[in-house]
């Protein structure tokens, strides 16, 4: 499958996001079949499909959340290649997973925010553990991330005392909080109330303005279309179509994606 020519006349830009080959079974089931596709820095895509499709497992091996079977996976400069199952998951391809998993920031569909740590804590806890950052610094820092996402006044509220818009908004501000290259979003919308729902949706459309590279798994067709700058469409575990938001919608190739898409339009 070609990948869609987004600036005819201009050469592509080096892909800053690579997965090649990329197959996923559970059990005996296969789950992702020859998964290829490139982006380029400042990207946001989203990926669409039916529920079951393999689009949130898909994001989950691009963070080694799950070990994939075969294939490569490579993001700002850190590849991680797997041959087969017999090939062990070792030290050394341990070791580059959490290199790249370091370079991502995922948001999920649950949040798994730690409900007993207010939400400063929350944002403050990986900088601090993990990058050994000094409690003053990360608190600045996580402080200037709220007001970013809106939620300057709620920094010593816990999760259980927001909306799911607002809890949303702070699970996005804990995963900046780590200074990601790229950001994952596993249907973050989908358990919000329809009037939530654009509070979040444009705090990715302002990130996507200060150039940070995003997929989106996402059941939002009005932002699929008016914010990405292409669109994967997958079923059954196989992307079927990739192309710019545009054409997709108004001129799908493939017959599978017309149908999908006819539930929407």
């Amino acid at each position: 499958m070609s990948e869609p020519t987004l600036h005819p006349g201009i050469a592509p830009a080096p892909a800053f996001i690579s997965v090649e080959a990329l197959y996923k079974s559970f059990d005996d089931t296969m789950v992702l079949k020859n998964i290829n596709f490139t982006m380029k820095q400042g990207d946001l895509v989203s990926i669409i499909g039916a529920s079951g499709c393999g689009k949130s497992t898909l994001l989950r091996c691009m963070n080694f959340l799950e070990t994939l079977d075969s294939g490569t996976v490579s993001i700002a400069g850190v590849s991680v290649h797997r041959a087969n199952l017999d090939t062990p998951f070792d030290s050394t391809l341990a070791e580059a997973a959490r290199k790249l998993r370091s370079k991502v920031g995922m948001v999920f569909q649950s949040l798994n925010l730690f409900p007993h740590k207010t939400i400063l804590d929350n944002i403050t806890l990986a900088p601090i553990i993990v990058n050994g950052m000094a409690r003053a610094a990360a608190e600045e820092e996580a402080m200037a991330l709220l007001k970013r996402v809106g939620l300057q006044d709620f920094a010593k509220r816990y999760p259980a005392n927001l909306s799911g818009g607002q809890a949303q908004r702070a699970a996005i501000a804990r995963a900046l909080a780590m200074s990601p290259k790229v950001m994952l979003y596993d249907e973050p919308t989908s358990a919000l109330d329809p009037a939530l729902v654009d509070d979040v949706l444009n705090i990715m459309r302002d990130l996507n303005k200060e150039g940070m590279t995003q997929i989106v798994v996402t059941h939002e067709m009005r932002f699929a279309r008016e914010a990405s700058d292409y669109i994967i469409f997958m079923e059954n575990g196989e992307i079927v179509e990739i192309s710019d938001e545009d054409e997709i919608f108004e001129h799908p190739k493939d017959i599978r994606t017309r149908k999908f898409l006819g539930h929407f339009l």
